[in-house]
Parts: C-alpha cells; sequence; structure tokens
C-alpha cells in the first residue's frame, strides 16, 4: 500500500507539473499571437497650398501655378503591434528636404509617440507641385515650406487615432508596358557636350525620337507593380501601398498644380477595389521606387503620340491600377506578424567645385544680367557657385521597415533601376521594394558604371552632388539594415 501511494502521489505531481508547462506554453503561444496583432489605419491629409501663386520644383527655370488642378495629399499609414509602431507617408511633392521631414516627424512624435526612427516620409517625384527643396532656378515658397511639416504631421496623427484590428497582405505583378529607361547610349564617334564644355559623356537622356546618334538604352527597368494591401479584420479595404519605379508622367499643362499619374492612380485603384464609400476612407497611396532613369516616353518610335493634358496621366494610372486590382486578387492576409523597423545614418562624400570651376563660373554670370539664366552653361554656373558652399561630406538617412515577410527599403536620392534590382535579388526576405525620394533629398545616385558613362545624371549640382562610391555605400548599408531586421 505504502510502495502504491507513493507511485500515485509521483503520478499526481508528474501530472500536474505537465499540466502547468502546458497552460504555460499556451499562454506563451496566446502571449506572442498577442505581441504580433496588427493594428491599422490611414489618413490623406491635403497638403495644397492655400497660397497663389506658388513656385513649382522640376524644370531647369522656374515655373508659377496660379490653382491646383487636382488636391494634393500626404497620404499616412500607420502600423502598429505590441512590438512596434510604425507610419509610411508619401507626399505629392517633387522632393523633399531632410530638415522639413524632421521637423514632421519631429512634431508627429511629440503627438502620437511613434518614435521619429519609425516614421518614413517620401516625396512621389511629381514635376507639378510647389517647390520644397531649391533645386536649379526654383526656389522654396517660404510659407509653404512652413505649412507642410505640420500638415504632414496632422495627417500622420489622426491616422495614428484610427487605429483599428487589421490584417495586412502583398503581392507584386509585372507591368512593363508604362516602362522605358530614358539613357541611351551614343554610337561609336558621336559626342554630347556637357554643360561644363566636356565631351566625355557616352550616355544620353531623353535623346528625342529616332535620334541617329544614339544607339540603345543604357539601364533596364523594373516591371513590378508592388503591394502591401490593408484591411480590417472582416475584410473592409483601410488602404493599398503600390511602389511602381516610375519617374513621373506628366503633360499637365502650365500653370497648375497636379499629383500627376501617383494621385490618379489612388483615386483609380479605390473604385476598382470598390472602396470609394467606405468609412473611414480608403487611402491609396502610390509610392515611387528606383526610377532615376525611367520615365514614361518610347524614344525607339519614330515621334511620340499626342494627348490632350492629363490625358496621359489617366492612361498609365489606368493600366497601373488594373495590373495592381489583379495581383490584389491573389493576396493572402495575416493579422498577427512582425513589425520591425532600423534606421541608420551613413557618411557620403560630396563631389565639390574646384576653386578654378568656381571663379570661371562666378565670371561667367557676372557678364549676364539676364534673369532667369538661359541655357545649360549658364544655369549650371549658378549650379557650381552654390556647390562651393558645400561641406565635403553629407550624411544620408535611411531605413528598413519588416512588415511579416515585406521589407521595404528607403533611400534619400533618384535611385537608379539597377539598384533597386540589386536590392530585390540580395534581400534576405522574400518580398522587398524600395520608396525612394525618402526622409531628405540628397540627388540622384548613379552606380559607378552609370557615373562612367555620364549624362544628365551625372553632372555635378545641387541635383546630383554625391561622390561616385555614393550607390554602393548606400546599397551595402540598406542590405545591412534589411537582414537585421530579417532576423
Amino acid at each position: 500500500m505504502t510502495s502504491l501511494s507513493a507511485t500515485v502521489v509521483r503520478c499526481v505531481i508528474i501530472i500536474g507539473t505537465l499540466s502547468r508547462l502546458c497552460a504555460t506554453d499556451s499562454n506563451f503561444a496566446r502571449g506572442a499571437e498577442s505581441a504580433q496583432s496588427l493594428r491599422a489605419a490611414a489618413f490623406a491629409q491635403d497638403i495644397t497650398p492655400p497660397d497663389f501663386p506658388i513656385s513649382v520644383n522640376g524644370n531647369m527655370a522656374d515655373a508659377l501655378a496660379k490653382s491646383a488642378h487636382d488636391p494634393l495629399h500626404a497620404r499616412c499609414l500607420v502600423l502598429a503591434n505590441q512590438e512596434a509602431t510604425l507610419a509610411i507617408v508619401v507626399c505629392d511633392s517633387c522632393m523633399l528636404p531632410r530638415e522639413l521631414l524632421d521637423e514632421a516627424k519631429r512634431l508627429a512624435s511629440e503627438k502620437t509617440g511613434i518614435p521619429t526612427s519609425h516614421i518614413l516620409i517620401s516625396a512621389t517625384h511629381s514635376h507639378s507641385c510647389p517647390t520644397s527643396a531649391g533645386v536649379f532656378q526654383s526656389d522654396p515658397d517660404a510659407k509653404y515650406v512652413k505649412f507642410l511639416p505640420v500638415q504632414i504631421a496632422k495627417g500622420i496623427e489622426q491616422a495614428h487615432r484610427q487605429l483599428e484590428p487589421a490584417r495586412v497582405g502583398w503581392a507584386a505583378i509585372d507591368e512593363p508596358s508604362q516602362l522605358f529607361n530614358r539613357r541611351w547610349l551614343l554610337k561609336p564617334g558621336e559626342t554630347n557636350e556637357d554643360p561644363f564644355g566636356g565631351r566625355t559623356d557616352r550616355a544620353r537622356m531623353n535623346p528625342g525620337y529616332s535620334n541617329p546618334q544614339v544607339d540603345k538604352q543604357a539601364g533596364s527597368v523594373d516591371p513590378q507593380v508592388s503591394l502591401l494591401s490593408v484591411q480590417s479584420r472582416d475584410g473592409r479595404p483601410i488602404a493599398l501601398l503600390a511602389n511602381y519605379s516610375l519617374h513621373y508622367v506628366g503633360g499637365v499643362g502650365g500653370g497648375v498644380l497636379s499629383a500627376d499619374y501617383f494621385g490618379e492612380f489612388c483615386a483609380r485603384i479605390g473604385r476598382h477595389l470598390g472602396a470609394t464609400e467606405v468609412k473611414p476612407a480608403f487611402v491609396g497611396i502610390m509610392s515611387n521606387g528606383t526610377s532615376a532613369d525611367v520615365n514614361n516616353v518610347n524614344f525607339s518610335l519614330k515621334s511620340g503620340p499626342k494627348r490632350e493634358p492629363f490625358e496621359q496621366i489617366g492612361i498609365v494610372a489606368e493600366v497601373v491600377a488594373q495590373a495592381a486590382a489583379k495581383a490584389h486578387k491573389g493576396i493572402q492576409y495575416h493579422d498577427s506578424l512582425p513589425l520591425k523597423v532600423r534606421e541608420a545614418e551613413i557618411e557620403l562624400g560630396v563631389r565639390l567645385p574646384s576653386p578654378d570651376e568656381v571663379a570661371a563660373a562666378e565670371k561667367r554670370l557676372a557678364e549676364v544680367t539676364e534673369r532667369p539664366l538661359k541655357g545649360m552653361p549658364l544655369i549650371y554656373s549658378r549650379e557650381t557657385v552654390l556647390m562651393s558652399k558645400y561641406p565635403a561630406t553629407v550624411k544620408a538617412k535611411l531605413q528598413a521597415i519588416r512588415i511579416g515577410q515585406l521589407g521595404i527599403v528607403s533611400s534619400p536620392c533618384e535611385t537608379f533601376t539597377e539598384t533597386g534590382l540589386a536590392l530585390k535579388k540580395e534581400s534576405p526576405l522574400p518580398a522587398t521594394f524600395t520608396i525612394e525620394l525618402a526622409n531628405g533629398y540628397n540627388g540622384y545616385l548613379p552606380t559607378p558604371g552609370q557615373h562612367e558613362l555620364g549624362g544628365y545624371e551625372t553632372w555635378r549640382a545641387r541635383s546630383s552632388y554625391l561622390a561616385t562610391d555614393a550607390e554602393p555605400k548606400i546599397r551595402a548599408a540598406l542590405l545591412g539594415l534589411l537582414k537585421a531586421v530579417a532576423e
């Protein structure tokens, strides 16, 4: 009896211990799921300037807009679980300087508690938006630069306020029909004079239709339309973040602001997904991928199609929206997943002009009284003088975001497609895309090989000033950040 009683007691103890272990494991599993349980919200904040006329970014000479053809927005997406809260914002703007975006992040962080390191803000690169960064002969409007960070922060705050239980999924689909590499190689023996009087360029941007001097395109395109779909737990559309590597479309006519095809896509994708009447309002978002050398113009044709203002914008937006809607049908959703963000700052060299180059530029400008400046040599002379005031090195902010098995990286530059394709190929995550012109503006980012070819994107100016080794450094840093969030 004593032996049997002892055996029974031992069995009870073992069974009780196993029960507690099972309960602990179950609680751990529930806790892990709870920690990664997703909430999300989105809000489109109007950033249309209240005052006109206003300077427009994107041209060699300044242009003025007297009105807005369509509203401009900062489209804000906030994702949260117990591990992290992050915001992704895409603004209808040509480019946005770091100091403006740092202020927007500071204001948003104060209101929401989201760390500034967990906020990504980018520009679409529409060439029909107000000047926020000084490039060529367009200078920022002081009132708009003050207005914009406040509005961006309001959008993030409103999205954060609307957070609700959610689910997300991602997909990608190829849509190459709207993409053409705009850099063309010159035929042997042909030359192209740069603004500094040199004739070493072997590539030319936008050479015109049927140009007999050019041979073939100098680079490739990235045909992917990448998607992050965000829904409520019961399937109500909250937002769709898309990414496509297309510089912009243009063709808006003069004197008006426009969000270009980026804004038109956002309207059309809502209709394609049947999300025009949902509350809170569905937010379509189109971010720019790696499109420094890719536009919507097929220079292999004898001539271009004739279009009315905004017609081509509508065509491109519809084609891309249809592709996105098709990919959207196959998305699998997750209501619990990891959210991770890593941010880094790297120091990069600057291609400064020599004292002799600055003196020659100053002399050339002193001989001309007419403004605005006309002709590339004079315009780049002004850039040379302005570049002489730059420091020898600058800091660039980079980010990597992990949403489940999707990776998103940021580049503060107009980034070549070659770089974006390499990041997708080398990423440790199954799906990855790059949002360019994010968290600041550091000009074009040619690869070392493209620097050797020359051409507009390499000509030294405030729009292209980083050292020739900047692209490998940025690419390596972004891959390092991706590996960190993938762990």
